[in-house]
């Protein structure tokens, strides 16, 4: 097998992956403990599916007994701009720079089974079985990423490399075919602290803990209903999901641009005006994001959060745009919007 993980290795790169490493399934015996620990804190808030399938996510054999080894590729998208320089412009709203571009989950699945089917197509011999998935099932990518050596899981739970820093998004390929496993790699993270401080919300109890609770990129996507008071402020002009703690790892000086066009960033979603933003019904809503992964956390949420940005900005002139929204027919939506209001009256 080892001609064949060969000229695999170079087929993923060849169809734009940066890296591609392999793992067995079962090189992740930590990840049930680690997991464990994570609901009972109640880190993961509102995210139920996380205890849910808590067995499967625990132990990638259990959602596919059949794998013999699991192929974790990475696929870039280093943005090329500074990302953090919109939050100097409260009036602007700042949204994460890997849901500026086409959808991830489109762009990586289809590049995944291009791969999966030349893995079919070059063993038919051995009849060998794949499954992709891109974060779309219970799949412990970043342990398992890290477990075949591609990078380390750093002290903000992301996936960092040498090699091509941390930008980078994870797909996996289960297979019934056995390659040889990579060697996992170490942390590189040292004394370094840059994510943990830079943090608007302290959302890390400790280094290599997140509090999903805190976290700006869980209140703005995931998080149902109004976000708590006491978190509104530190949010700033941060409209969906937040990319702080990815953008100051020094380990960026290694970036590897995004080889695919679909995933740079629309111009016009870079730094949007708040005005322009909290005006949008739902059909101008899903026509600004379609194709976009903002599109699913739908206008009511997303227009939440730009209330929030706008009672943020400190701008008077902005006033009138939150005022006309405290009849919105969405509760958390008219909740955003009084605070907004309150927050203008005071500033």
């Amino acid at each position: 097998m080892d001609g064949l993980k060969q000229r695999l290795v170079a087929q993923a790169l060849q169809e734009g992956f940066v890296a591609c490493r392999m793992c067995r399934p079962d090189a992740v015996p930590d990840v049930a403990d680690r997991l464990a620990a994570f609901i009972a804190a109640g880190y993961h808030g509102q995210m139920a599916w996380m205890a849910d399938r808590m067995a499967w996510r625990a132990d990638p054999m259990a959602l596919w007994p059949d794998a013999r080894t699991i192929i974790i590729l990475v696929e870039s998208y280093s943005p090329e701009h500074d990302p953090l320089a919109v939050l100097k412009h409260p009036d602007e709203g700042a949204i994460s720079v890997y849901a500026q571009g086409r959808d991830y989950h489109d762009v990586v699945k289809k590049r995944l089974k291009r791969v999966a089917r030349w893995i079919m197509a070059e063993a038919a011999e051995h009849d060998p079985q794949v499954k992709v998935f891109v974060d779309t099932a219970p799949v412990p990518e970043k342990a398992l990423a890290a477990a075949s050596g591609l990078g380390w899981q750093g002290k903000h739970t992301n996936l960092v490399s040498r090699d091509w820093g941390n930008w980078g998004f994870l797909g996996a390929i289960f297979t019934t075919l056995e390659f040889e496993q990579d060697a996992a790699e170490i942390d590189h993270c040292g004394s370094c602290r840059a994510c943990l401080d830079i943090c608007p919300t302290d959302a890390f109890p400790a280094p290599y803990q997140l509090d999903a609770r805190k976290c700006i990129s869980y209140l703005t996507i995931e998080h149902k209903g109004p976000v708590p008071i006491e978190l509104r402020s530190k949010m700033g002009n941060r409209i969906y999901g937040c990319d702080d703690c990815l953008a100051v790892c020094p380990w960026n000086k290694f970036a590897v641009a995004a080889r695919d066009i679909r995933l740079s960033g629309r111009p016009e979603l870079r730094a949007p005006q708040l005005r322009e933003l909290a005006v949008l019904d739902d059909a101008s809503f899903r026509a600004l994001f379609s194709g976009s992964a903002v599109k699913r956390i739908g206008r009511d949420r997303f227009v939440r959060n730009v209330l929030y940005a706008i009672g943020n900005s400190g701008d008077t002139s902005l006033l009138a745009v939150a005022q006309a929204l405290v009849p919105d027919p969405d509760e958390a939506v008219s909740d955003a919007a009084r605070w907004a209001v309150d927050r203008l009256r005071d500033a």
